[in-house]
């Protein structure tokens, strides 16, 4: 019972990860600017690679596999955002705008 359950909700893991990545992707393609670009990237890129990091700890029960898991979950969790940052500094620093709507109507 109890190992169907982690299977399931590793699978729903797994799916939703995958699912975050693709939706990235399409967000990378479609978004106008850079800036909004790096912000699909970014977040989609931690948080879908956190699913899938969790998905694969779940079906690998309790080993030293799961901790090496959590180690690169560790290191992405640190250095995607970090990375983020830095680049859109940099493109800030090199005087790259972004866009905005000129009418400011919502």
């Amino acid at each position: 019972m109890l190992a169907g359950m982690v299977t399931v909700l590793s699978s729903v893991c797994l799916l939703l990860g995958a699912f975050l990545i693709i939706s990235g992707a399409v967000g990378v393609l479609r978004f106008p600017d850079f800036f909004t670009r790096m912000h699909a990237a970014g977040v989609t890129e931690t948080l879908a690679t956190t699913l899938i990091l969790l998905g694969l700890m779940l079906l690998a029960g309790w080993s030293i596999m799961s901790f090496k898991l959590l180690l690169i979950l560790l290191f992405i969790l640190i250095t995607s955002p970090v990375a983020s940052h830095a680049l859109t500094k940099a493109a800030l620093h090199g005087n790259l705008q972004p866009l905005v709507n000129e009418n400011n109507e919502q």
